[in-house]
């Protein structure tokens, strides 16, 4: 397999510290959610930081295989929602795929885009069998 393209990021501190790029670009503090008994507040976390590339790189999937099958998806919106689940001593993700489509896609396509797309996408690839992953369509507003 050919690299495409490859980059690096280090983290200091776990969830209570940063994570920084090889190139400086992303430099963030990271924070515990109140949720999972941290101070949260106006820091990052792990699932935020996966939700975000989860988001960005399936959208692209599917603006590019519209685009293939000469379809319009202009203002497409795709949202990821991230969970993180403990049962046993274990902890998952559990993920959901929300997008939101014009309404000049019908129905049709849009379950085929969706399907293609999750077969596509290098983050779907990589969780399927792993991440529990359930795809939703939302009307845009």
């Amino acid at each position: 397999m050919r690299i495409l393209y490859s980059t690096a990021a280090t983290a200091r501190g776990g969830r209570d510290g940063e994570v920084v790029s090889d190139d400086g670009v992303l430099d963030l503090d990271l924070a515990i959610p109140v949720e999972l008994g941290g101070p949260g507040g106006d820091r990052t976390n792990p699932e935020q930081l996966f939700a975000a590339g989860y988001a960005a790189c399936f959208s692209s999937t599917v603006q590019h295989l519209a685009g293939q099958r000469g379809l319009d998806v202009t203002g497409l919106e795709v949202t990821v929602k991230v969970g993180l689940a403990h049962e046993r001593g274990v902890s998952d993700l559990v993920v959901t795929l929300v997008v939101a489509f014009p309404s000049s896609v019908d129905a049709g396509q849009v379950a085929e885009l969706l399907e293609a797309a999750h077969q596509m996408c290098p983050y779907s690839r990589a969780t399927r069998g792993n991440v529990e992953v359930t795809l939703q369509v939302a009307s845009l507003v």
